[in-house]
């Protein structure tokens, strides 16, 4: 291991500082959630056959009836505290996460970001293919102890009471609680908020980040991004490969209509804290791709996510009532989501081609000058760890082996 054998020495957690935590939904709670699953008002059906206008009623009518009929939230809510949880105090609030140490000797250290709609649920299938690498096809020197923090305002960390809670904030806080953990320099990794978190991060703390992973480049020249958000013709002089992903990012920019209302007015949401579905409804529309496969699965077929996997994650958001929190994060956000942030670090890319777009190894390697792997896969969209774990897990293992 090079230039980091302290980073995988952690000190022992404090009991004053850092408090076990696990968490067990009221009955009363999940009874009241199936009430009102069942009380639902329906409108009539879009009078169109594609997704053109949202979520289509037959996807959220079936996803109703299988949440009321044979969800059972006490699976994941078990799965949850199988991992150790912890909460600690920074900055004033309280910071929910998942600490896993790997038994194997130098293990690397590396922190893992979701995204929204998202939660800790992403990241939990790839948390012992990575502390257990012996176990999932990998070898003993593959092994990484695994920090999974919910963000603030999602899940069991704290909701802000004050604004200010942003990506730069976020990033600072993150690097406090690595080193609260005995980890002064550690690798992080991210998608969609997890990735604009990490690399904001990579920037601000760069003595502290090993090293970076993102399933969410943000490699977009401006220009190629300003075109693609104002609906213009691509700029001259792409590559095919650069015009498809162009063409990708201009689509993704039309069916992004939830992030405008919740960059500009989060509060008015307020109704998707009430309603359950009106809620579901809120997280399936995320993108276009990920509709497409969530609908899939509701119709029966097998995808990289489960009914499950899929009502996990909005019924956390439920029991936590999260969701306007975790929408605050994009009235708080300044930065460009796709545009290059200036990360000098060492650099890990998957990039997936159902995300929002698949990022070109010519965009990357110059928005991340030190990039030392980059995949471009075959499969898989804007939620990796969740849809993919064992691609990603084969990145993360591959892509900072550099580094060991």
């Amino acid at each position: 291991m090079k230039n980091n054998e302290n980073a995988v020495a952690p000190a022992m957690e404090s009991t004053e500082t850092i408090r076990a935590f696990q968490f067990h939904a009221p009955q009363a709670d999940l009874d009241d959630l199936h009430r009102r699953i069942l009380a639902t008002r329906w409108p009539e059906k879009e009078p169109v056959n594609d997704n053109s206008q949202g979520v289509p009623l037959a996807v959220v009518q079936a996803l109703a009836k299988y949440w009321a009929d044979n969800y059972d939230w006490r699976k994941v809510e078990a799965k949850i505290n199988s991992y150790p949880n912890f909460i600690t105090t920074i900055d004033g609030l309280d910071i929910h996460f998942i600490h896993v140490r790997s038994k194997h000797e130098n293990a690397l250290p590396i922190l893992i970001t979701h995204g929204w709609p998202g939660s800790i649920i992403e990241q939990m299938k790839i948390i012992d293919p990575l502390t257990n690498p012996t176990a999932y096809g990998g070898k003993a020197e593959d092994a990484f102890h695994v920090v999974i923090p919910s963000i603030p305002g999602y899940g069991f960390s704290g909701r802000p009471a004050e604004t200010g809670w942003g990506p730069e904030r976020i990033g600072k806080a993150w690097v406090e609680l690595m080193k609260r953990l005995g980890y002064d320099k550690f690798l992080a990794q991210g998608g969609d908020w997890g990735g604009l978190i990490t690399d904001v991060m990579a920037v601000q703390s760069p003595d502290n980040l090993l090293g970076m992973a993102t399933n969410f480049p943000c490699t977009v020249p401006p220009e190629v991004n300003n075109a693609a958000f104002s609906g213009l013709p691509a700029p001259d002089g792409l590559s095919g490969e650069e015009k498809e992903a162009y063409d990708q990012l201009s689509f993704a920019y039309k069916y992004v209509s939830y992030a405008f209302i919740m960059g500009s007015r989060p509060q008015t949401l307020l109704a998707t804290a009430d309603s359950p579905v009106g809620l579901a409804t809120m997280f399936l529309d995320h993108d276009q791709k990920s509709l497409e496969l969530i609908s899939r699965v509701f119709a029966g077929e097998s995808e990289g996510l489960t009914r499950d996997d899929v009502l996990d994650n909005i019924t956390l958001c439920w029991l936590t009532n999260t969701a306007i929190s975790g929408y605050r994060l994009y009235w708080e956000n300044k930065y460009p989501f796709v545009a290059p942030f200036g990360v000098k670090v060492p650099v890990v890319v998957s990039a997936f081609p159902d995300e929002l777009y698949q990022a070109p190894k010519s965009w990357a390697e110059k928005a991340y000058p030190k990039m030392i792997y980059y995949k471009k896969h075959n499969k898989g969209g804007h939620f990796a760890a969740w849809e993919q774990p064992e691609l990603l897990v084969e990145d993360l293992r591959e892509g900072f082996k550099s580094l060991r």
